[in-house]
C-alpha cells in the first residue's frame, strides 16, 4: 500500500492531483465517523435530550483541513528538489564565463544583426566605412576561410539576398575583381570563441549557436 502511494505521488502532476482530492474526501469521511461517534458517546453519557436541544452542527473542515495539509506535506515532500547547480563550483564557474563570453560579443552580435535585419541597409548596399571596419576586423578576420573569402583582395562588404535562401539575407565580401562571396557572422564568432575561450567555446556554441553556413 505504502509503495503503491509512493509510486502514485511521484507519477505525473495529474495523478498527484488525483491523489490529492481522494485524500481530502477520506480525510472528511474520517473526522464525520469521530464526529457521530463523539456525538453518540456524549448523547448517552448525558441522557436524553431535551426537547429545545438541538447537537452542534458539523465542525468538520478544521479537522479535514488539518488532515488535508498533512496530506499535502507528504505529497510536497516526495516531489523531487530542483537543483539548479548553483552549488556547484564548476558550474558557477561556467555561468560566469558564458556570461563573460556573452558580454564580450554582444556589441558586434548586435550590429551584425541591425545591418542584415534591419532597414538600415537595403539589398546591395555597401556598408558605411565604421560598420565596415568593425565587421572586417570583427568577423571577418575570424572567419576559419578568410583567406579564401577575400581573394585577391577586399574592395568592400554589402549586405544582399542569400544567394540560395532568397528569404534571408547575408553579408558579402566584393573582391577587388568585382566577385562577390557570401559568409557567415556566425562562423566568424564561433572561430573567434574558440581562439579565445577554448576550455568553454563548445559548450557555450552548442547551447547558442547549433548551426551557421559557410
Amino acid at each position: 500500500m505504502a509503495a503503491s502511494f509512493l509510486l502514485v505521488a511521484r507519477s505525473s502532476p495529474l495523478n498527484r492531483c488525483l491523489l490529492l482530492r481522494h485524500l481530502r474526501l477520506f480525510a472528511q469521511e474520517d473526522v464525520v465517523r469521530a464526529h457521530h461517534r463523539y456525538c453518540c458517546a456524549t448523547a448517552m453519557a448525558a441522557g436524553p435530550a431535551k426537547p429545545e436541544e438541538k447537537l452542534s452542527p458539523l465542525s468538520s473542515t478544521v479537522g479535514a483541513d488539518s488532515l488535508t495539509s498533512t496530506a499535502e506535506k507528504m505529497l510536497e515532500s516526495m516531489e523531487p528538489r530542483k537543483d539548479n547547480g548553483m552549488d556547484d563550483p564548476d558550474y558557477r564557474k561556467w555561468k560566469d564565463k558564458e556570461e563573460e563570453i556573452s558580454r564580450d560579443i554582444e556589441p558586434i552580435v548586435t550590429l551584425a544583426k541591425e545591418i542584415l535585419h534591419s532597414k538600415k541597409y537595403l539589398d546591395g548596399e555597401h556598408l558605411s566605412i565604421e560598420d565596415e571596419r568593425a565587421v572586417v576586423e570583427k568577423l571577418l578576420a575570424y572567419h576559419p576561410h578568410s583567406e579564401d573569402k577575400i581573394g585577391c583582395g577586399l574592395d568592400s562588404i554589402i549586405v544582399d539576398r542569400h544567394p540560395q535562401f532568397r528569404q534571408s539575407r547575408c553579408l558579402f565580401v566584393v573582391r577587388t575583381d568585382g566577385l562577390w562571396i557570401d559568409f557567415s557572422y556566425q562562423k566568424c564568432l564561433r572561430s573567434y570563441i574558440r581562439l579565445k575561450y577554448p576550455s568553454y567555446a563548445e559548450r557555450f556554441i552548442q547551447e547558442h549557436y547549433k548551426r551557421g553556413s559557410g
